[in-house]
């Protein structure tokens, strides 16, 4: 499916591919989070609902060590299904991001 814009400075979302109008939620994602030593390093533009689906599927050691370029993240097999089943929405389709895997909990 292809979108049509006619503004030339329509950021393009580098994971799922579709454009991001100035008008669609979206999020700066740190591609080392903050919080491990990713503080003023890259960053990259992509829709909210995109930024909320790493989050949910990784943990941020993992962001930190494997998964800090675009080209590792759209690698990973939950990512991979995200990205076919969202690029057949409009840029503006946002919906709810399934919560983050259950970690063991000491009772």
């Amino acid at each position: 499916m292809s979108y049509s814009h006619t503004s030339f400075d329509v950021p393009t979302c580098p994971l799922c591919q579709r454009p991001i109008p100035k008008d669609v939620p979206q999020s700066l994602h740190h591609l080392i989070p903050k919080l491990k030593g990713g503080k003023g390093g890259p960053t990259v533009l992509l829709h909210h609902i995109c930024h909320k689906e790493i989050h949910a599927t990784f943990s941020e050691v993992e962001l930190a060590q494997v998964y800090y370029t675009i080209d590792s993240l759209k690698g990973h097999p939950r990512l991979e299904k995200f990205i076919k089943w969202i690029a057949k929405r409009p840029p503006e389709f946002n919906s709810r991001v399934p919560s983050k895997r259950k970690k063991n909990r000491r009772r």
